[in-house]
Order: structure tokens, then C-alpha cells, then sequence
């Protein structure tokens, strides 16, 4: 670089001076050969040509079509449809025979805003106007509990018991039922007493011959039972037992264990049992791993056939004999929990009640199956079958 800047220099000593305008324009230049400088000019330059070419020869793009759109953000769907929202999807004309609703009849849970319920495998559903099935006007009320003789003092609250005069609960607060030779199907509908909005739509608007299964943690379960009853339903009570995957899966501090032996499931039933009175059984809340306990099944099975109560299970347990009473679910309805596998599960029922002569569904009180059960339950007379409650399922062991 040095010798370079040498050979400049010595080729411009002899040089003549240069004229006047080069000299004036010499700080110019040399600004113009600073990069930053020399950048922003070539800018300048284009930003200048390309107004001087429009300004002479006019728009290039002048008169040719153009067009303009707006673009938004499409709104999130939702996770899963609530009741009414699901039978609007096509298919499923068959069992839309339900006649035009009256909003008058829709109560409270229709017009008092929206509740948001988080089902167990974590998506969320608007409950409220969710509900299409219009409310039932109450059916032959049951008797108001307890009953005089059905219950006696507890440590925890009243326990059911077997009266002096040989009435039992699982007869006593279940609802009359008559045949008519048809077969029958019988429904649950169960984790009712969490969300008082599903809890109510199941209440008033499924048929009183729906078996309802309330959770023992519920808050005010006594009303929500004494609610149920007046609108003619016989109610059972879930009874937690323990899962595969305990206690990562854990139903709550009064689970069934299969570890626990005689005297835990004792001292766990007389605080379950102890939570209302008014049911006529219980029902198993999970409880693969418990079935598989001799010890604990033996203790439930004696504690309830000495109280005088029913046992119905989800047909896991459908080989544990035992209670006062049983019987055992055909088939759970919602475990895909779809509009259409829900019906399908119905139809499934039906043939095996026109098979068998009863077919016993449990499901769970998602919308999606509360507006399923009303629409299905509407046209089952015209089919040819009985609805009855759960309670005319059971049968006395070795009866």
C-alpha cells in the first residue's frame, strides 16, 4: 500500500493546475467517497430518476385492474360442541323428533348466561343454552327423605339401615315401576351435584325413569337429591374406588382401596353413606384395581346387604356378587363422547333389550349425552320398549 501511494504522488508533481470548477466541486467529491454518503446519494438518485420517469411517461400501471382484500383472523372453533350445537350436525335426522320447543320451557340455565364445564379429558363445553331438550314438568314426585325407620344416627350423619318392619332402602326409595311385556332399557346418568348447571338439565329435562348417581364430594348434595326426587327420579350415590394408577389417578380422600382391607372400607362407607339419605343404592366410581381386592369387594358387598342397599356397577365388576341387591351395566354409552357414537350406543342397547328382555346404559352427565338421553328416550315407546329405572334391573342374589 505504501509504495503504491508513493508512484501517485510523484505522477501528479508535474502536473498543470486544474481548472477552477474542479476545485469548487473538490469537497463534494470527496464527501461523495464516504460509503455512508455515496449510499445515501445512490438513494436520492433512484428516488429522483424514478419520480422524473412517472412524471414524463405517467404511471406504468395506469389502467390495469387492481384489487384489495382484508384479511382477518378466523375465530377459534370451538373444542367441543355443547348439546344442542351437536344434534344440528347432519345424520342424525332420525332422532331430531322432538317437536318445536317453547322458550318459556327452557328455565333458568337457558336464559341466566352460560357455565363453563371442564370435562375429565380436559376440553371445556358451554353448558345453558346448550341444552335444547325442553324441561319435563315434575312426574310423580317421590316420597320426601328420609323415610321414618330407613336411617339411623351415624358418626358422620344419618346411615342408611333396614327398617323393624323389613323395608329396605333399595325398595323404599326406588321409583315404582310396572312392566308392560315390553323389553325394557334402563339408563344412569352419573357425576351429577359438581356442576349445577348439568345437574340441573339432567333433573328436569331427562325422563323421571332416568336413574341419576350423584358424587358424595358434592356441595349440598342433600338438595340436589331432594331436587331430583320431586321431579320423580330414584338417585343412587357413587361410591370412589381405587383406579389403576393410583394415586396419580386419585378419585378423593374416601377412596375404596384394595389395600385397605375390612375396617378402611368400613370406616370410609359410614362417611360416604352418611352424606344424604334418599337413594335406594350405589354405584362404583372407577375401581378396576379395587374389583381385584377379595378382602375390600367381600367388606362393601356384606356393609351393603346388611343396610339394605342395591349395588349397580359399570360392568366392571359385573362377577362380584353381593349387596341386598345388583345388577350390573350392558354397556357405558358416552365413552366417545360424539353425538353420533352416543346414539349408536343407544341402538346397541335396544337390540340387547329386544334380545334379553332389559339391557341396562350408564353414562356420564357430559351435554352432549343429557341432550342425547332426551332426545332417545322420546321415541322409545314408538320402538317398541319400555324406559324403567335402574332399580328394576337389580335382583336379589340367589333370586
Amino acid at each position: 500500500m505504501f509504495a503504491k501511494r508513493q508512484s501517485a504522488l510523484a505522477a501528479a508533481a508535474g502536473a498543470p493546475p486544474e481548472p477552477r470548477s474542479r476545485v469548487a466541486m473538490e469537497p463534494v467529491l470527496n464527501a461523495l467517497k464516504k460509503p455512508p454518503v455515496a449510499a445515501g446519494a445512490a438513494g436520492v438518485f433512484v428516488i429522483g430518476a424514478a419520480a422524473l420517469f412517472v412524471a414524463v411517461l405517467g404511471d406504468p400501471r395506469a389502467g390495469a385492474p387492481t384489487a384489495s382484500a382484508v384479511l382477518e383472523r378466523p375465530a377459534a372453533a370451538d373444542t367441543a360442541p355443547t348439546g344442542a350445537e351437536a344434534f344440528g350436525f347432519s345424520g342424525l335426522d332420525i332422532y331430531q323428533d322432538l317437536g318445536p320447543i317453547d322458550p318459556a320451557l327452557m328455565g333458568e340455565s337457558a336464559t341466566g348466561g352460560e357455565a363453563l364445564i371442564t370435562l375429565p379429558d380436559g376440553a371445556s363445553v358451554a353448558s345453558g343454552q346448550g341444552f335444547s331438550a325442553p324441561v319435563r314438568a315434575p312426574s310423580n314426585p317421590l316420597p320426601k327423605a328420609p323415610i321414618a325407620g330407613l336411617f339411623q344416627p351415624g358418626p358422620n350423619g344419618p346411615l342408611p339401615r333396614i327398617a323393624a318392619d323389613g323395608r329396605v332402602p333399595a325398595q323404599a326409595y326406588a321409583r315404582p315401576f310396572r312392566s308392560n311385556g315390553k323389553p325394557m332399557v334402563a339408563l344412569v346418568v352419573g357425576g351429577l351435584g359438581l356442576n349445577s348447571a348439568t345437574t340441573r338439565a339432567a333433573i328436569e329435562r331427562l325422563p323421571a325413569e332416568v336413574t341419576l348417581s350423584f358424587v358424595p364430594y358434592a356441595e349440598g348434595l342433600q338438595t340436589w337429591i331432594d331436587m331430583a326426587r320431586a321431579h320423580g327420579h330414584e338417585v343412587m350415590i357413587e361410591l370412589p374406588m381405587e383406579p389403576t394408577g393410583y394415586p396419580d389417578n386419585d378419585p378423593g380422600p374416601y377412596t375404596l382401596l384394595s389395600s385397605g382391607g375390612a375396617d378402611d372400607v368400613a370406616v370410609k362407607l359410614d362417611w360416604l353413606l352418611a352424606r344424604a339419605t334418599g337413594y335406594f343404592g350405589v354405584t362404583n366410581y372407577l375401581g378396576d384395581r379395587f374389583a381385584t381386592s377379595d378382602e375390600g369387594v367381600s367388606a362393601l358387598m356384606t356393609n351393603l346387604r346388611q343396610r339394605g342397599l342395591a349395588f349397580l356397577d359399570d360392568g366392571s365388576m359385573r362377577r362380584r356378587p353381593g349387596a341386598f341387591a345388583r345388577a350390573s351395566a350392558d354397556r357405558v354409552v358416552d365413552e366417545e363422547q360424539t353425538p353420533a357414537a352416543i346414539l349408536r350406543q343407544f341402538n346397541a342397547l335396544e337390540a340387547a333389550a329386544k334380545t334379553n328382555g332389559a339391557a341396562l346404559g350408564t353414562g356420564f352427565s357430559y351435554p352432549v349425552t343429557v341432550e342425547a338421553a332426551a332426545r332417545w328416550t322420546a321415541g322409545l315407546e314408538a320402538r317398541g320398549l319400555q324406559l324403567a329405572p335402574a332399580s328394576a334391573m337389580t335382583r336379589r342374589p340367589g333370586r
